[in-house]
């Protein structure tokens, strides 16, 4: 065994590379890599990233798009890049990225495109409710990225287990048990666990790993002193509350969570019965501008 802690952890990180890589969860896109490495400089090269991004011409109109959409509320209007770089900054601009990049990492799915024009669509409605709600270090621009990767850990059990589609349909229509719980009964693992592995090995932020690790833990999300962050416990509130209004909207996205989670998920975010009926009214507005 080697002595050299860098060689140690180079080992490490091959191992969890290998069984992420065995497991079916995508890899990093390199691009996240860059700009985290020009985070850590005393002065980033914003030209530089902007020379990188623009490579992906798809991927720099996205971002171009998504700092002029009306989610995001900037005064300004981004041109270029380095227009949208300056304007987001680029802790925002890596989360973007990110979810820009997470469906095209399961691109050879066809049939997942409802899936993810839910997730859309609920990742824009929990944005959307961060700001409304205002609650201490809630960001809307986190929760929406929460909203985009909450439940990416079930297009990686669909590509895992050829099976696992009649298991989803069985846990979307459990009143009781708790959801991974069902997926437990059957597989060695279940989507939360591989969403928060694929949000930590794409270094997303860790309250949003842990609130994708726990999104369907009712303890979690009831008890104070469950030592999962506030931040992380008010993320799962308003995912689900979104996904809760997506439902009341569109009649997609069917599951049961909400008469499991709904009533800790008010409370949370001080919302009553009667706010929650006006807010799901408002709601069908927000999903008409997602694509």
């Amino acid at each position: 065994m080697t002595n050299d802690p860098i060689k140690s952890q180079g080992a490490v990180d091959k191992i969890l590379e290998l069984t992420l890589k065995d497991i079916g969860i995508p890899p990093r896109p390199v691009i996240i890599d860059r700009i985290v490495e020009e985070m850590r400089k005393d002065e980033p090269d914003f030209n530089h990233l902007a020379q990188l991004i623009g490579a992906d011409v798809s991927l720099a109109a996205s971002l171009i798009k998504m700092a002029n959409s009306p989610y995001f509320g900037l005064h300004s209007r981004a041109r270029s890049i380095n227009d949208a770089l300056l304007m987001l900054g680029l802790n925002v601009t890596s989360r973007a990225i990110a979810g820009l990049s997470l469906r095209k990492a399961f691109s050879n799915s066809a049939k997942l495109d409802r899936f993810w024009n839910a997730s859309a669509q609920i990742a824009a409605l929990s944005g959307w409710l961060a700001r409304i709600i205002d609650k201490p270090k809630l960001r809307a621009d986190e929760t929406y990225t929460y909203g985009l990767f909450r439940d990416s850990g079930i297009p990686v059990m669909l590509r895992r287990f050829p099976h696992y589609e009649q298991t989803l349909m069985r846990a979307n229509d459990e009143a009781t048990l708790e959801f991974t719980l069902v997926e437990l009964k059957e597989f060695p693992t279940e989507h939360a666990m591989l969403g928060c592995l694929l949000a930590q090995n794409w270094w997303l932020p860790e309250e949003i790993c842990l609130a994708i690790r726990h999104h369907h833990d009712r303890q979690a999300l009831e008890l104070i002193d469950s030592g999962l962050p506030m931040i992380s416990r008010y993320m799962i509130a308003a995912g689900q509350t979104a996904e809760y209004m997506l439902q009341q909207a569109t009649g997609q996205s069917h599951t049961c969570e909400w008469p499991k989670l709904g009533e800790a998920c008010l409370r949370l975010l001080d919302i009553t019965e009667g706010e929650l009926a006006s807010l799901s009214e408002q709601a069908a507005e927000v999903i008409k501008q997602v694509e």
